[in-house]
Formats: C-alpha cells, sequence, structure tokens
C-alpha cells in the first residue's frame, strides 16, 4: 500500500528545484546543505536506509541548531555579515520543523510525563527519577521543543 501523503524529504526535494528555478540562492544553497545533510544521515551505520519524518525532522532541528551556535560565534567575534547569514539558513530551516511549543505546552508536557512516570512506579517521582521522566517527556514533545527546554520544564516541576 503506497502513502500518498507526501514525505518531508520529498517536500524538500522539490523545494530545491523550486529554489533552483527560481535561483534563490540562500534557499538553494540550504536546502542542498540539508539534503546531504540527510544523506550523510542515511548512509552513517551499517547499511543504508531510508529517514523517516521523524529522523528528518531530528537532522533539521540538528543543523537548525547548528547554525544558531555558528551566528553566536561569529556575533561574538565581531563578523555581523557570517552570522547573518547563518540566521537566514536557520529560517529557511525552521520553516520546515513543526511548530515549537509554548512554554505553557511545555509544562504540561512535563506534567504529563511526571504523570504517566509516577504511575510506572507508583510514587511521585523526584529527581532521582529525572531520566525516565525526561524519556517520556521527550516523546511526548514529539521534536517541536530542543532537549534543554524539555530538561528545564521538568526540572522545574520535579
Amino acid at each position: 500500500m503506497a502513502d500518498t501523503a507526501p514525505t518531508l524529504k520529498s517536500t524538500l526535494r522539490a523545494d530545491l528545484t523550486a529554489a533552483m528555478k527560481a535561483k534563490d540562492q540562500l534557499r538553494l544553497a540550504t536546502l542542498r546543505m540539508i539534503m546531504a545533510a540527510i544523506q550523510t544521515e542515511e548512509t552513517s551505520g551499517k547499511e543504508a536506509r531510508e529517514l523517516t519524518d521523524d529522523e528528518v525532522v531530528k537532522v533539521l532541528a540538528k543543523e537548525s541548531k547548528k547554525r544558531g551556535e555558528a551566528a553566536e560565534v561569529y556575533t561574538e567575534a565581531g563578523r555581523g555579515e557570517l552570522a547573518a547569514n547563518e540566521r537566514a539558513e536557520a529560517q529557511v530551516i525552521d520553516e520546515y520543523l513543526p511548530t515549537p511549543l509554548t512554554d505553557a505546552e511545555l509544562a504540561d508536557v512535563a506534567d504529563t510525563a511526571i504523570a504517566q512516570v509516577a504511575e510506572e512506579i507508583g510514587e511521585r517521582p523526584g529527581m532521582r527519577q529525572m531520566g525516565q521522566v525526561m524519556k517520556a517527556a521527550t516523546a511526548l514533545a514529539g521534536g517541536k521543543a530542543d532537549g534543554s527546554r524539555v530538561s528545564k520544564a521538568v526540572k522545574d516541576r520535579l
């Protein structure tokens, strides 16, 4: 049975073609870099495989985070034009990421994860069960919040 919904990877490929036709250099370069990162991820490990949409989102999030960190480094070094380019690339990547969770939604995720772990262990979890709560919270967040935000929300609640 063929899935008719376009995958994130096929959407990226179509947008890459559109950027070529439109001669949009920033988008073209950014999408080529993303596709290369996805290709690298697919061929790493023992055997090549096709990434799922969730795995593609993880690659995109990692690439976006790299751009943000590079922009900070360039800003500190007084290279504003390079920092602006990195931020522009991050914006293009962010268009393909799911909408991030608000702080209130993230708090709900943390509360739900704490409740799940409490049900499993039979008592309210403390800091010693942070790992279990983080595992549940990360799964619930589903790539819509980075690990540091999830961790902070969980710590605030424990």
